[in-house]
């Protein structure tokens, strides 16, 4: 039998994907700074809470009573039903008294914005606030941040990564309540583990959580399959609206005012509906327009490969990240319609004018 020689190379070592980078350990330092003991923090996210703004806040919170401070979480709109189960053995959430729970802050930890005016309806009380005022987020920066102290990485796949990084370098431990509140983060932020803010890095944070004690079938039944029988009436009535440009890649849906009441459901049960149009073959950029009545309609931006919905979403007085955005625009629901499709279509067609004009002459005329 012939000898087996060793290969002559050795494989590259696996990169250390827990490894902090030095800005973001920085900036977490420099935010602690101003978490001492005995202090009062109030916690905040953007209007209509998500899974990672609600489970960054509860994983914050009880990150925050370990470290001595007593911590309340504050939102613009109510607490979403769906996460409400993160809530037990004691977070306190004191939403319904709004800006007068502001005022009892010594500290305001913002999470998951980056501008002030998703905080709705606090937006001008925060921007009253004469106490240390810090933020914690992924999304594109904005000129109107909530806060001075600023812990932000549009590298991180959702705020709940931060959160994490955060603990590990304050040596803070990941018990299995904290753990809970930021996979819900990082599952809901990246649809499942399914979107192109999925990294290597986020799946080993999952992990460490799974580590911690965190059940994923559990949490897949209490986010993904305990929705309400009027979500999917309303789906139903959405879907009803489906269009479709297939020669640019776009498709929309649309939600009449006064279907979420009619079916008995609450703005979060939305959550996830315009995946729909964005899963059809050949399809860039999907929209789902929602009317909110009082002349006002909410636009959800969804994109695939080099297609960037934030650009777009703020061009509308919105952001958020490159695949997936929104913005709230005045007008009626058929004429906000007509005047973002009208855009999208510029763009998709600036996109694939510029895509032709790069690809060699064989490729272009296929």
């Amino acid at each position: 039998m012939p000898d087996v020689q060793p290969h002559p190379t050795s494989p590259a070592p696996l990169p250390d994907l827990l490894a902090i980078p030095p800005a973001r350990e920085a900036a977490i330092r420099a935010l602690a700074a101003e978490l001492r003991p005995g202090r009062r923090v109030v916690l905040s996210t953007h209007i209509n809470a998500d899974g990672d703004g609600c489970g960054s806040e509860v994983a914050m919170a009880r990150l925050l009573a370990g470290m001595g401070l007593q911590a309340t979480i504050v939102n613009p709109t109510p607490w979403p039903d769906a996460y409400r189960f993160l809530l037990d053995d004691g977070v306190r959430e004191a939403s319904e008294r709004g800006a007068a729970a502001l005022a009892e802050a010594h500290v305001l930890l913002v999470l998951d914005i980056s501008d002030v005016k998703r905080l709705g309806q606090l937006g001008d009380a925060v921007r009253a606030l004469a106490v240390p005022r810090l933020v914690i987020d992924h999304h594109i920066a904005t000129d109107d941040p909530a806060g001075e102290t600023v812990l932000s990485d549009t590298a991180a796949c959702a705020t709940g990564e931060l959160v994490f990084d955060l603990a590990r370098v304050l040596g803070l431990p990941i018990t299995a309540a904290v753990a809970r509140g930021l996979y819900v983060a990082l599952l809901t932020d990246t649809g499942g583990f399914r979107f192109s803010n999925t990294s290597p890095r986020c799946h080993a944070i999952a992990a460490q959580l799974l580590a911690a004690g965190i059940d994923p079938e559990e949490m897949y039944r209490r986010v993904y399959a305990s929705v309400p029988a009027g979500k999917l009436h309303v789906l139903r009535e959405a879907l009803a609206t489906l269009e479709v440009d297939e020669g640019l890649g776009l498709s929309w849906i649309s939600l009449e005012a006064g279907a979420t009441e009619r079916h008995g459901v609450r703005s979060e049960d939305l959550e996830g509906i315009v995946e729909h149009p964005r899963s059809i073959a050949g399809t860039r950029l999907a929209l789902f327009f929602r009317d909110l009545g009082h002349g006002k309609v909410k636009v959800s931006f969804r994109s695939l490969g080099d297609v960037d919905s934030n650009r777009l979403a703020r061009a509308f007085g919105g952001g958020g990240h490159a695949r997936a955005s929104g913005a709230l625009v005045p007008g009626s629901l058929a004429e906000v319609r007509e005047r973002v499709v009208a855009a999208a279509r510029a763009t998709l067609a600036e996109g694939s004018d510029a895509a032709a004009t790069r690809a060699p002459a064989g490729d272009a005329a296929r």
